[in-house]
């Protein structure tokens, strides 16, 4: 058995982060179907990046049961998210700052909206490690 490594780890970040973005984009859909005049190309986009994220978090769920890797407690707390899960028999946390959980929904949220990306450094290039391929 092995403890986690940095793939399963952004599994569960991103198991914790799409819920949130989801609901982000629920919210302002409610907020603009309400406050604009014509609302129905704005909706339309949001619904399609919604159907995007929705995707991907059910192919993070589906991912997450193959490596052995269940969320069984989150917690909000006024710093951010704490994660409690299991993977591969060993028990972790992980705990999400309210600063990252926003700047990391603010890209993702960008990229399900087709909106221009690349000048957000990645994870590699930010920390500069070399990506496992």
């Amino acid at each position: 058995m092995h403890r986690a490594d940095s793939r399963d780890h952004m599994l569960v970040k991103s198991y914790i982060l799409l819920p949130l973005i989801l609901s982000a984009f629920e919210r302002d859909s409610a907020i603009m179907s309400a406050h604009l005049r014509t609302p129905a190309p704005y909706l339309e986009a949001l619904k399609i990046a919604s159907s995007t994220a929705t995707v991907d978090l059910r192919d993070v769920r589906q991912e997450m049961r193959t490596r052995g890797i269940k969320v069984y407690e989150q917690h909000r707390l006024k710093i951010g998210i704490e994660a409690k899960f299991i993977c591969r028999g060993y028990h972790d946390r992980m705990l999400l700052l309210n600063d990252i959980i926003a700047a990391q929904a603010a890209i993702h949220m960008r990229r399900y909206l087709g909106l221009d990306i690349s000048s957000y450094k990645s994870y590699e290039e930010q920390y500069q490690l070399k990506s496992k391929k």
